[in-house]
């Protein structure tokens, strides 16, 4: 049994360096609890971003002769599977007394999941190695859904109100450098053969080991189990802008579904080599950092707006990066990566404008029932166009990227008829 208590001297030194890392007035057990948070929030973000399927996982699939089908499915295998299952999930989680086991399976999980990745990536190829790779990417989907779910509530448990965004913030910031780091590995030469990914892939799978480990130490207090109510679907029928609202994320899904389409194009273009993925990776990790302030002050202007500038920009991106096949300059180093940084700018503002606008159009006593339809709604969604994508891509990846860029088109048309819900 590991002990949970630390000397007096430590604990002096675990409240000094987490109120440094937060605005302060945390007192011992909290700082203990948040530098835990930190780290196993960094390990766990680190390791979604060395298995992220939009880039890392389709060029892998794509390296070892997988059909483009089938790497078309994996961001909807990952995303859906993350959300279709929070609605069973938050009944049996209402129902747990310590909420962190819950994390920590779901870490574990991952972990093992990432694991069969790298024997897949080994030891198949061809349809056997995409179908191998999408199955053990559902099963690391189900566990991240279990940790999505349960995260929030253990957070906002052991972690004081004013302290919550340094935790997520500061886990966020070191993942993104180490993202930034493998990037420019790649793009040096340095990881110069394919089993650098699969190296990385299996770094992913011991980070969730250890953020398991590390989050199993957390000191909480005991919930009181109670029974959640099922999923209410009734404002769907009354809330015709909950509908719209739902219609719009749906048609700008291909925003997070683009990018595997990317590494097929370069993959055309004879372009598949690693110093190409690195610079797709450095591009993608320098959109979301650049994106997340920028969108957010737009946002509270009218994230209705933004999301209509980023289907405008997601459809420039995709129609660019088939432009760029068409005329021969997809195996230029920068030319797709520069698509792919447009594409990405549209995918976090996307994000942020649909949160931002659900949160502003809710009813206050109906918000979570709202997210939690939305989610389930999008869930079912992004499995719908992810196959139409794949059955797509056997008619050739520019026509899939051309088919994307249309609904990015018509999501913009659609969003028209919301509501401004900031003024």
């Amino acid at each position: 049994m590991w002990k949970t208590r630390e000397t007096g001297r430590d604990a002096a030194i675990s409240e000094q360096v987490f109120n440094k890392i937060t605005d302060g007035g945390a007192d011992a057990q909290e700082a203990r609890n948040g530098l835990r948070h930190v780290l196993a929030l960094t390990a766990s973000k680190l390791a979604d971003g060395l298995v992220d399927p939009k880039l890392i996982l389709s060029w892998l699939a794509t390296s070892l002769g997988a059909p483009g089908m089938l790497v078309g499915l994996l961001v909807p295998i990952r995303e859906a599977g993350a959300l279709l299952p929070q609605v069973l999930l938050s009944g049996w989680l209402s129902r747990q007394r310590y909420r962190k086991w819950v994390w920590s399976a779901g870490a574990v999980g991952q972990g093992i999941s990432a694991a069969a990745m790298v024997v897949i990536a080994l030891t198949l190829s061809g349809w056997a190695a995409g179908v191998g790779l999408c199955l053990a990417l559902a099963g690391l989907a189900l566990s991240r859904s279990a940790c999505s779910v349960s995260y929030k509530d253990i957070l906002g448990k052991t972690v004081g109100t004013s302290r919550r965004g340094s935790v997520t913030g500061t886990a966020g910031s070191v993942a993104s450098v180490g993202v930034v780091v493998l990037a420019l590995l790649l793009m040096s030469g340095v990881l110069r053969q394919q089993g650098a990914v699969i190296a990385a892939i299996g770094l992913a799978a011991l980070l969730w080991i250890l953020a398991a480990l590390v989050l199993s130490r957390l000191e909480e207090t005991a919930s009181e189990p109670s029974e959640q109510a099922v999923l209410d679907i009734s404002p769907l029928g009354e809330d015709a802008q909950l509908r719209r609202f739902i219609a719009v994320r749906a048609l700008l899904v291909p925003t997070s579904l683009a990018p595997p389409y990317f590494i097929l194009l370069a993959s055309d273009a004879g372009r598949v080599g690693l110093d190409r993925l690195g610079a797709l990776v450095l591009v993608s990790a320098i959109a979301s950092f650049l994106s997340s302030y920028v969108w957010g002050r737009l946002a509270d202007r009218s994230s209705r707006k933004v999301l209509i500038l980023s289907g405008a920009l997601g459809a420039l991106a995709m129609l660019g990066a088939v432009g760029a096949a068409w005329q021969g300059a997809a195996d230029r180093l920068w030319t797709l990566p520069l698509a792919l940084f447009v594409l990405m700018l549209a995918y976090h503002g996307v994000r942020q404008g649909r949160s931002t606008y659900l949160v502003d159009m809710s009813p206050e006593d109906q918000r979570a029932g709202y997210a939690a339809l939305a989610n389930t709604s999008i869930g079912v969604i992004l499995l719908v166009v992810g196959a139409l994508g794949g059955a797509m891509a056997l008619l050739g990846t520019k026509a899939t990227l051309i088919l994307f860029a249309g609904l990015c088109v018509a999501a913009g048309l659609v969003t028209l008829g919301l509501d401004e819900v900031e003024r």
